[in-house]
């Protein structure tokens, strides 16, 4: 079987003549909280909307659990989603609506309506009315019926958009519980990307219908934490003497920066060493950069 649980082939599409989506490949990991960052109209909920089921690709294809797109009616149960706004009834209680998707799902265990409810931490807010509750609850309890038939993938749409702070961390602390205590994999989409970095394992970036880069939180954090730059002609020359002054967190990037993330303060004493050992450097810089303008950086600034 994929490691994959989630594996996208080109998938485009289209809305008359505009293109929403535009060859898509995406990878998710069993086990990953894979957040998908991009601006609102990046193709966000477009995407979502084709692997969940809810909309038919213009051309491409998917697999999810090994099975193709074109066949998603027999892992259709093992995909929950919640895309735009949660289906909720606003008369009935949050039992009463989750029982209600239960029932259309073929399930009449009370005590499964229970354990849903608990999950997402509203299994105390008794026959209070769905019309009653704050953003944050309304997304938990969305969360809640898209629970409904033990999914294996769950699909989230910007379910932190809108929230107050603390509905924020209660959307998330759900999120952190369903992954590690039922080791289900979360594709999570959101234009926050400080918010994702809490807890997302993987990141796909989408920038007006491409994704433009995959990887995962630690090269996220790689790419963003304090570092010191170099720039020279051949990195390979510079690897003893950095070596030889007891560095070891650096990378070699490609054949002209090498990244060292350690002794930020000590760039003109480690330019000074390369230099009387005959490595000549074009460039020397300390970097810092933050998340947000990672993202804005690489899908084209404040445009």
């Amino acid at each position: 079987m994929s490691e994959y649980i989630l594996k996208t082939s080109n998938i485009t599409k289209k809305y008359g003549k505009q293109l929403a989506v535009d060859g898509v490949n995406m990878h998710i990991k069993k086990g990953a909280i894979y957040g998908f960052i991009g601006r609102n109209g990046a193709g966000k909920t477009s995407f979502m909307k084709v692997i969940s089921g809810l909309a038919n690709p213009s051309s491409g294809d998917f697999s999810i659990l090994g099975y193709s797109g074109k066949d998603l009616k027999k892992v259709r149960t093992r995909v929950g989603c919640l895309i735009e706004n949660p289906g909720l009834h606003l008369d009935f209680s949050a039992f009463e609506n989750v029982k209600t998707k239960c029932i259309a799902n073929g399930v009449y265990k009370k005590e499964y309506v229970e354990e849903l409810l608990d999950i997402v931490g509203l299994a105390d807010v008794g026959k209070k009315k769905a019309q009653k509750f704050s953003l944050g609850m309304k997304q938990r309890l969305g969360i809640a019926l898209a629970l409904v038939g033990e999914p294996d993938l769950l699909v989230l749409d910007e379910p932190i958009n809108g929230l107050d702070p603390q509905g924020i961390i209660e959307v998330r602390e759900t999120i952190q519980k369903l992954n590690k205590e039922r080791n289900m994999t979360i594709l999570i989409s959101s234009h926050i990307l400080d918010e994702l970095s809490k807890f997302a394992t993987h990141y796909g970036i989408i920038h007006e219908g491409k994704l433009i880069e995959e990887l995962t939180a630690e090269e996220l954090m790689a790419k963003c934490s304090e570092r010191i730059e170099i720039r020279l002609d051949n990195p390979s020359n510079a690897i003893p003497v950095i070596d030889g002054m007891g560095i070891t967190n650096y990378k070699v990037v490609d054949k002209e920066h090498i990244q060292i993330f350690e002794r930020i303060k000590e760039s003109a004493l480690i330019n000074a060493e390369l230099v009387k050992n005959g490595v000549y450097v074009s460039e020397i810089q300390i970097c810092n950069e933050e998340l947000e303008e990672y993202f804005m950086d690489l899908t084209g600034g404040a445009r």
